[in-house]
């Protein structure tokens, strides 16, 4: 079992090693960053299981080129694009800032990261939520599928897929909604984000 985790392990530990040097020259402490990077890890670990069983079904109908594909540039895209780079860009747009320095604010000042990004939470929850919904909505209104958990019900919410665009439709109405419970200030931003998180669902 070693040899086939000893890259990941060998990953890990160069990573804690790094978060150690960061935690140790910045306002946060060796320790607690320490502490932070080995808790997310135990988490993105625990939240990756049902990610890897979606990941097998798809793989098992791709060759090997798309399968080799799949595994090595796909997971870089997951792992440091959505991990890494999106939460830069995130900030990037939200406070004008150029990418070099919000990740110099991010390894310099974590507090005011963290703040931006607190600030800026019904976009990026707009965002993300959009995506996911379609992703829910496409399996929901799949008239393919051949297992049905909640019988009927799932049966019939499924023929609503044979109408063009419904799980768009849905996510749009949605979205629209979250106007009545939204602070007039911040509802285009929201609407913007949430249209974007749509956008590139529609493009991958």
């Amino acid at each position: 079992m070693f040899r086939e985790f000893r890259m990941s392990l060998l990953v890990a530990a160069v990573c804690l090693g790094v978060a150690a040097w960061w935690g140790h020259t910045t306002s946060m402490g060796l320790w607690q960053a320490l502490w932070l990077c080995l808790v997310l890890s135990v988490l993105e670990v625990s939240l990756s299981f049902d990610n890897a069983v979606v990941n097998a079904g798809v793989l098992k109908h791709m060759n090997a080129f798309w399968q080799k594909l799949f595994l090595t540039v796909g997971i870089l895209i997951a792992v440091f694009g959505m991990r890494l780079v999106f939460p830069i860009v995130i900030v990037s747009v939200a406070t004008g800032m150029g990418l070099v320095p919000v990740m110099q604010m991010a390894l310099k000042e974590p507090e005011r990261y963290s703040q931006v990004l607190t600030d800026n939470y019904p976009s990026i929850a707009a965002f993300g939520g959009m995506f996911l919904l379609l992703v829910f909505l496409n399996f929901l209104f799949d008239q393919e599928r051949k297992l049905h958990w909640l019988g009927p019900v799932e049966r019939l919410v499924g023929k609503l897929g044979k109408a063009d665009a419904m799980s768009v439709i849905v996510a749009v109405t949605v979205l629209l909604c979250t106007k009545l419970f939204l602070p007039e200030a911040i509802f285009q931003s929201v609407l913007f984000a949430g249209l974007g998180g749509i956008l590139l669902y529609l493009l991958v």
